[in-house]
């Protein structure tokens, strides 16, 4: 678990672990949803049967059949009694599981396990409560066909053990992954910050060199912050960045796998890995519009770079970015209404092009802004 790269993938392997290690042939980890009343199957592994699916999208049941999960914790282990321990059921009902010797919970329930058993041709399986921070977070459940001898008081046992590890797993796994959100997101807007951006370009140049697929870079610049900052205050204009950067991240949703970022002050950007260059433009002028409608600021300048369009060889995230960049650079400097996508008019020979090749002789303070911008990008 603690290899895991992602929460999802972590709780795969408690399941295919515990699975092993009681010697079933099956096994799910569920998460008790108490804001839907639902138990929610995260991965089934093992041998599954006909309806079920390694990584359900929407495989769930009501926690009022299977009520056990939450019944011990509150009527037991918070009422003073021991800890939550692991449950055997049996597809031959109450006397199949008595004959093991194990713990069950109370018998009005068990039919419901039962009939699952049943139906899904499983012979006899251990149920073992997930208790996370002090409160039942789900549950492990591990099964073994008919014909093979059920499970018994000391499996129970040990899926207790492994059913506490599972929750140490999933804790470190939950701290690790907020820290992993706090660091690559924006606190103000939500949306991805710079860090974000550069490690997703940097991933989507490498597939553009290996597989050709088209990556584009919408960079753009919120028109007007600083007049609301100055005439209204710094509140106002932090609730112009975050209705900007709702904007932004619905323009995003259009175009699937997109990452709508924040870059820092007021500068965001959307990055695009597969969508045609022309559905990108098509997004980015979509984006110009709606920024227009806001009831404050002044708009956004945008630019546009595609490796689907004729700007030559991208071969670094640095590269696409300073295209980009200097179409934003043209569009702020135009007043431009509409994107400006770099490429589109002349190729090579396009202003945009050259501007990000040969950056023009500015005024010192307007090198230093524009020089601003880009640092930070990965190197060549």
């Amino acid at each position: 678990m603690a290899a895991a790269q992602s929460p999802l993938e972590s709780v795969a392997a408690a399941a295919e672990r515990a699975r092993r290690a009681l010697g079933g042939t099956f096994a799910a980890v569920s998460a008790w949803e108490r804001e839907h009343g639902r138990l929610r199957v995260l991965v089934n592994a093992g041998e599954l049967a006909e309806s079920e699916e390694r990584y359900p999208e929407d495989e769930s049941y009501p926690v009022h059949d299977f009520p056990e999960i939450a019944e011990i914790l509150h009527e037991e282990w918070v009422g003073g009694g021991p800890e939550p321990r692991a449950w055997v059921e049996s597809a031959e009902g109450a006397e199949g599981a008595a004959d093991t010797g194990a713990y069950s919970p109370a018998g009005a329930y068990r039919h419901q396990r039962v009939a699952a058993l049943r139906r899904r041709g499983r012979g006899s399986c251990v149920v073992a409560p997930i208790v996370l921070h002090g409160r039942a977070w789900g549950e492990l459940y591990v099964a073994r066909p008919p014909g093979v001898a059920a499970f018994g008081r000391t499996d129970a046992d040990f899926a207790t053990v492994l059913a506490a590890v599972a929750a140490a797993g999933i804790a470190q796994t939950e701290r690790l992954e907020e820290v992993r959100r706090l660091a690559f997101t924006d606190p103000l807007t939500g949306l991805g910050n710079r860090r974000a951006v550069d490690a997703r370009l940097d991933e989507a140049v490498e597939r553009h060199l290996a597989d050709g697929v088209v990556v584009s870079l919408v960079v753009c610049d919120l028109n007007g912050l600083k007049k609301v900052n100055d005439t209204l205050g710094h509140a106002v204009g932090d609730r112009l960045l975050e209705r900007f950067g709702s904007v932004l991240s619905l323009c995003g949703a259009m175009l699937p796998g997109t990452l709508a970022a924040r870059l820092g002050g007021d500068e965001f950007c959307l990055l695009t890995v597969g969508p045609s260059a022309d559905e990108v433009v098509r997004i980015a002028d979509e984006l110009c519009r709606r920024a227009a409608g806001l009831e404050l600021g002044e708009g956004v300048a945008c630019g546009v770079a595609s490796t689907g369009d004729p700007i030559g060889a991208v071969g670094t995230a640095r590269r696409l970015f300073r295209l980009a960049d200097a179409a934003q650079y043209r569009a702020k400097a135009a007043r431009a209404a509409k994107p400006v996508v770099a490429g589109r008019d002349g190729g090579r020979r396009d202003p945009v092009v050259r501007l990000a090749d040969h950056p023009p002789a500015a005024p010192a303070a307007e090198r230093r802004r524009f020089r601003g911008r880009n640092s930070g990008t990965p190197g060549d």
